[in-house]
């Protein structure tokens, strides 16, 4: 019998988490039940093909995806430019840094300056083919009627799960390549989040880094639902409506569990 495209689902919110990449086979999709109780994973899928996550977005009370939503706005201006045959160096400008205004965005620079962590530049190195996959994604979910915003206003935004660790106070290097530092971030989770069940898929999240960042995409998730994650000020919003913005967790992990405070 072929197994159901998405876990059947009743109770309180539920949100979505997605460690996307460029194909099917490293792709992880995780669902979080939140009742008054806690929040408990009610299912992990690795190897999601775009049926299986365009399914689970849309199902989704919130959703967070791990890639990037767009480009920098320099670096599209600067492809447009080059094709027409009239790109325009600044003078007197080293290269390294107008380079720059195009191999990173707003929320890039951003997260870096609170995190210390700088993500990849979606114009410069391979995330960009998974940014091609997540801009076809986010087509198909707004030809479905939802609301997306790249802002991260709409049905789903932006994660950065190593970036939220951080933010959360938990392991958040070394753990992609090394089972140890996965096994200890899955000890320092269930440590911070008692009221998280992992249930039978705790064995997956200490073997599988896709695993991991799934479930941490749907904690992010239900920060954002919450407004408990940055947001780009007024100047930046037109920038991150355009090239994507990083939600990071702005309180505590147990601010999350139902009737927690933000405190």
């Amino acid at each position: 019998m072929r197994r159901a495209l998405v876990p059947s689902y009743r109770g309180g919110m539920l949100t979505v988490g997605i460690d996307l990449a460029a194909e099917a086979v490293r792709t992880a999709v995780a669902w979080l039940d939140w009742s008054p109780g806690g929040a408990r994973v009610r299912d992990i899928r690795i190897g999601a093909d775009d049926d299986l996550v365009v399914e689970a977005l849309t199902g989704a009370d919130k959703a967070g995806v791990d890639c990037p939503f767009g480009w920098p706005d320099g670096f599209v201006d600067f492809v447009t430019a080059h094709r027409a045959g009239h790109v325009d160096v600044p003078a007197g400008t080293p290269g390294r840094v107008w380079r720059r205004e195009l191999t990173h965005r707003v929320t890039d620079r951003v997260v870096h300056d609170l995190t210390g962590r700088r993500p990849l530049s979606v114009s410069a190195d391979r995330i960009g083919h998974t940014a091609m996959r997540c801009a076809a994604l986010l087509a198909e979910l707004a030809r479905r009627g939802l609301p997306v915003d790249r802002g991260g206003g709409g049905a789903v935004v932006e994660v950065y799960p190593a970036a939220s660790l951080r933010c959360w106070g938990l392991p958040h290097e070394g753990y992609k390549k090394d089972l140890g530092a996965l096994g200890r971030l899955a000890d320092g989770l269930r440590a911070a989040a008692p009221w998280l069940d992992l249930g039978p898929y705790d064995g997956c999240c200490r073997s599988s880094d896709h695993a991991m960042d799934a479930v941490v995409a749907a904690l992010t998730a239900r920060a954002a639902a919450r407004g408990l994650v940055t947001a780009p000020t007024p100047e930046q919003t037109r920038r991150a409506r355009s090239e994507g913005w990083i939600a990071l967790p702005s309180s505590p992990l147990a601010a999350l569990r139902p009737g927690g405070t933000a405190g």
